[in-house]
């Protein structure tokens, strides 16, 4: 569907916990390492096989007085579910190109969950005949002979402007007179063979083949769409902007965000790139995340925001008509219950009540590794419905987008792989944060020590002046000078050694301890010998 089908399939690893402290170019590189996809990063295995539960939750628009929506009056519905479906998915095919690219199939089954519905897919729900309405908007203008032999055709049929289904039938198909009559005379008119039903055509089948960018090569390009089926844009809409396929497929996104981020999917059900903007920081299971929200303008019409004017035909603004990618069917994709859009379309049904919380959505990310912690998508689907003269079933229907459904996608990090994503991101972090410094005061105790220790040998040697310039001048840097302090020889530290001791403060507390106690030894063995014999403690000989 959208992510989470549209924008937010968690993907998660329980690798190394980025320290957040070490040196930028190092932090860079372990992000891509774990990021990346590659049969060899931390991330793949998850990558392919999404361990985190995602649940499809659909909310029917019950038709309360359909006869009087016939007779011209104002619709009434009942909103009725959830009913929710576990939603499995899993990738195959997978192969790795000599551009930087991967191509992909995401195959996706559903299972329903009767203990977390509230109520049964054999419950009936009265709503609009698609396939009787649709096809009834699309003879509006044809000849009155051919609308005289379509309501023949559907009062023979038994068909109706309204129909009673069960919501499984809805869902995942039933068998339908007409659809068989249909592609029986007008082969390949329809793009289903089978049984008609809303989500009858996304289980146990796969969302098209994605290439994506894996970061190997070019990490700037990472997760980003090279092409869906074969093709780098899509020809549904009316201008170039509109047919562009940008962001990534909805699943992970580059990591080190910043609150001028934005999550942009492209979504195969959509039709089209989205692009998600950020909102506010949060915190999700002691998690840091941002949170990103859609645009006002996600699904606004031309006429208030030009750049959508390629989605057009447009109506109200606030509902997007998707109808060039669902066979001309006068559907349209929005928020559900019309929320963020033009008053007038809620107003124009009874029963309809749009808010921020139930209807709004949102995907909460962890911005230091791009992986998606909490999502919602929720989408509504309506129905343009009119009467449509010399097409009998239409009776007097009065204009208006009628809702069909809505429904939510979502996922969250739980359980085992929360807390593990807890301690390696955060509490360990933390911890190694704190120790850093309790080594640091106690290394600079021990340095301290010695020193002490010998001036007040020192001082009953009549050279307590002479030991404490030195010793002084050997920790801090020296009245005299550095030329005038021993000097140590030290090994050079290799890169990757240097990264290492950054990204582990407690390795380099400890080198430094030993360091720094070696530095002293050394000022101490190069101060000449006083004439009364003291014993010194020396770490490692």
């Amino acid at each position: 569907m959208m992510p989470c089908g549209l924008g937010c399939r968690l993907i998660l690893w329980p690798g190394k916990a980025l320290q957040l402290w070490g040196a930028r170019a190092c932090l860079v590189e372990m992000g891509w390492q774990n990021v990346r996809i590659d049969p060899n990063s931390l991330s793949f295995n998850m990558w392919k096989e999404i361990p985190v539960p995602f649940y499809l939750s659909v909310y029917f628009f019950n038709i309360v007085n359909p006869e009087g929506i016939i007779q011209g009056q104002k619709p009434q519905v009942q909103e009725h579910g959830p009913y929710v479906y576990r939603e499995f998915r899993h990738k195959s095919n997978i192969t790795f190109n000599n551009n930087d690219t991967v191509s992909f199939l995401e195959y996706r089954s559903y299972q329903f969950q009767p203990d977390k519905s509230r109520g049964q897919e054999s419950d009936y729900i009265v709503m609009p005949n698609i396939l009787v309405l649709s096809a009834s908007m699309m003879m509006e203008n044809r000849p009155g002979l051919l609308k005289l032999m379509m309501t023949l055709a559907f009062s023979t049929l038994g068909q109706r402007a309204f129909m009673n289904r069960t919501v499984g039938e809805i869902m995942w198909g039933y068998d339908d007179p007409l659809i068989h009559l249909i592609n029986q005379y007008f082969p390949n008119s329809l793009p289903f063979k089978g049984k008609f039903g809303l989500f009858a055509e996304l289980n146990n089948s796969d969302s098209g083949l994605f290439t994506v960018f894996t970061g190997v090569k070019n990490f700037s390009r990472i997760h980003l769409v090279d092409k869906w089926n074969g093709v780098s844009k899509v020809n549904y809409w009316h201008s170039d902007q509109c047919n562009m396929i940008n962001g990534t497929s909805g699943q992970m996104w580059a990591p080190f965000m910043t609150p001028e981020s934005s999550l942009e999917f492209y979504s195969p059900e959509a039709c089209r790139s989205m692009k998600l903007v950020y909102k506010e920081q949060g915190v999700f299971g002691g998690i840091p995340t941002f949170r990103f929200v859609a645009p006002s303008t996600l699904f606004a019409n031309g006429s208030v925001y030009p750049p959508n004017e390629g989605f057009c035909p447009c109506r109200e603004s606030g509902i997007q008509n998707v109808s060039t990618c669902r066979f001309n069917a006068p559907l349209f994709l929005s928020h559900p219950h019309f929320y963020n859009a033009d008053p007038v379309l809620a107003e124009a049904v009874s029963g309809l009540h749009p808010n921020p919380k139930e209807h709004s959505l949102f995907l909460d990310i962890h911005p230091v590794t791009g992986i998606p912690m909490n999502c919602s998508v929720k989408l509504q689907l309506s129905l343009f419905v009119k009467s449509v003269k010399g097409i009998g079933q239409t009776g007097n229907i009065q204009p208006v987008v009628l809702p069909l459904m809505w429904f939510e996608e979502s996922g969250a990090m739980e359980g085992e792989t929360l807390e593990t994503f807890y301690i390696q991101l955060v509490l360990m972090p933390k911890v190694l944060h704190y120790a850093q410094y309790v080594l640091l005061a106690l290394g600079c105790v021990l340095l301290l020590i010695p020193i002490i220790y010998q001036i007040r040998s020192q001082v009953s040697s009549g050279q307590s002046m002479a030991w404490a310039e030195w010793s002084l001048a050997c920790l801090l840097g020296g009245r005299r000078g550095l030329n005038q302090i021993p000097q140590l020889s030290l090994p050079a530290v290799p890169m990757d050694t240097a990264c290492t001791l950054s990204l582990h403060p407690l390795r380099a507390a400890v080198l430094g301890l030993y360091l720094g106690w070696g530095a002293i030894h050394h000022c101490i063995l190069a101060f000449p010998a006083p004439s009364v014999t003291t014993s010194l403690p020396v770490l490692g000989g």
